[in-house]
Order: C-alpha cells, then structure tokens, then sequence
C-alpha cells in the first residue's frame, strides 16, 4: 500500500464530515427555524460521500480489512463528528502497514 492511498482517503473523509455539518446544520435551519434549502448542499454531500466510499472500499481492500470493519469506516461518513474519531485510528494503522511494508525483511540463516 502506497501513502498516496491513505492521502486520498483522508482529505474525503474530512471532507465528507465537514459537509455533513453543514449538511446537518441546513437541515436543522430548514426544518427548526423555516429558513433555507438543502438541495445543494445534499447533493454536495452525496457526491462527496461516493467519493469517499471509493477511496474507503480503496485503502481498506489494499490493507485487507475484514467486512465489519468497512462496514465501520463507511458508517463513520454517514453519522455526524463521527469521521473525526474514525479517521485518527485508520490513519495510525494504514502508516504502520506502509511502515512496514517499506522496510526490507532481513532472513537469517
């Protein structure tokens, strides 16, 4: 797995959550305090989403995740802050699999 993979996967999943703020801010201004649309705003927030279900599906079939766990990293993109928890600790385990696979096995004989 290259660095570039994670990179990709973390600018989408940041910028799916920031959108999914404002996606729920809108939501809640159109529907607590009658004022706005979210038309834009959703369809932002979709196509951001599909981007980063590419990149998540990406970097988790590249680091060999099991299904519960794309499963968890899909679900962190459609729940609120969620992605700003979820995201630290993909990243400390996908640069431990570059680190390692950046270093030459050594054999003894």
């Amino acid at each position: 797995m290259k660095e570039n993979v994670l990179t990709r996967y973390r600018v989408m999943a940041y910028a799916t959550a920031i959108w999914l703020l404002v996606f729920t801010g809108a939501i809640i201004a159109k529907y607590v305090f009658k004022v706005g649309d979210t038309m834009l705003i959703s369809q932002i927030h979709g196509v951001l989403f599909i981007i980063y279900v590419l990149f998540a599906f990406d970097l988790g079939s590249k680091a060999k995740w099991p299904l519960g766990k794309l499963v968890w990293v899909l679900a962190a993109g459609c729940i609120p802050f969620a992605s700003f928890f979820v995201e630290p600790k993909i990243t400390r385990e996908a640069r431990a699999l570059i680190a390692d696979a950046a270093d030459p096995v050594t054999v003894k004989a």
